[in-house]
Parts: structure tokens; C-alpha cells; sequence
């Protein structure tokens, strides 16, 4: 599973030269997006120019990210592993809070609903979220890093090196 927000695309494999995938996009939280069709997208990044660097590292960036969380899923426990989709998602999201449900999250982490539940409330009595009626809260970002497993710092690192908050090379 990979995580798009507003550093992203969905859909890059059109300028990569396929017309279709495999893979569902699920809306996670609420914000914004720009569609544009894949005719429009393919012509502009076979131009060259700003549009194809930046998409071409964007995929390098999520390539990584991708990788990592294949990784992270088989290796690590489930309160770092929820830690880091928890940052990765308030990285990308336009609000202070994430309308999140613990049904949601076991989908996105591969792990049963309960285990959610448990490691959730233990970042909660570490007051490093604080989680109500289907609403997640970070109170505590660097806390909250300390408990991801190390793979959050290694996508990060990744994507604020290929790209900066403009979107523009680094």
C-alpha cells in the first residue's frame, strides 16, 4: 500500500506507459484533488520540462515508500508499524485531525481490529494521540516518532530529499 496526498499522484503508471492498473484508490481522508485526463498528463510529461522531473521523482519517492511498508508489514510490531501510517497520513493531510476508524486502520496495517485497538490505546496512555469517535489527534509528533519503527524516518528522509514543499527541486 502506498499513501498519496497533496505531494502526489495517483495514477503515475500512465506516464510510465500503461493505460490501466491493477490497484483501487481509497479516499482515506477528506481535502482536495486535481484530475487531469491521462492523454493531457502522457503529452505534457513526453515534453520534458519541470512536469516530468518532478513526477519522475515523485516516483522514486514512493517507490521507497512502498518498498519500506512492504518491509515494515512483514517485520514490525503493530503499535510502530501503526505510529508511522499514523504520521505518514497527518503528513498528508490539510486538517489537525484524522477522521480514522479502527476498522480503517487494521485494513491499511493488515492486522485484525482488536490489535488496532490495543496498540491505538497505548499510544493514547502515552499521550502521544488522543482517539474519539472515529477522530485521531496527534498531541504528541515527536513522541509519536519515537514509537514508529524506523522505516517513517527512512520514507521521509526520502521524500523531503526528492521534494520540498513546493514541489520544486530541491
Amino acid at each position: 500500500m502506498g499513501l498519496v496526498g497533496n505531494e502526489g499522484v495517483f495514477g503515475i503508471n500512465v506516464v510510465l506507459g500503461s493505460v490501466t492498473t491493477p490497484h483501487e484508490a481509497i479516499v482515506q481522508l477528506p481535502g482536495d484533488g486535481v484530475r487531469a485526463s491521462s492523454d493531457a498528463l502522457r503529452l505534457e510529461f513526453r515534453r520534458g520540462g519541470q512536469l516530468q522531473d518532478l513526477l519522475l521523482r515523485y516516483t522514486q519517492a514512493f517507490i521507497v515508500q512502498i518498498a519500506q511498508t512492504a518491509a515494515c508489514n512483514r517485520e514490525h510490531p503493530l503499535g510502530g508499524r501503526l505510529a508511522r501510517w499514523l504520521l505518514m497520513s497527518y503528513d498528508r493531510a490539510t486538517g489537525g485531525e484524522l477522521e480514522l476508524t479502527h476498522e480503517f486502520m487494521a485494513f491499511m496495517l493488515g492486522a485484525r481490529r482488536a490489535g488496532v485497538t490495543e496498540a491505538a490505546g497505548r499510544l493514547q496512555d502515552a499521550g502521544l494521540i488522543r482517539y474519539r469517535r472515529g477522530r485521531v489527534a496527534v498531541l504528541d509528533r515527536r513522541g509519536l516518532e519515537a514509537a514508529s519503527c524506523e522505516c517513517y524516518p527512512i520514507v521521509k528522509t526520502e521524500f523531503d530529499r526528492l521534494l520540498d514543499g513546493d514541489g520544486q527541486a530541491p
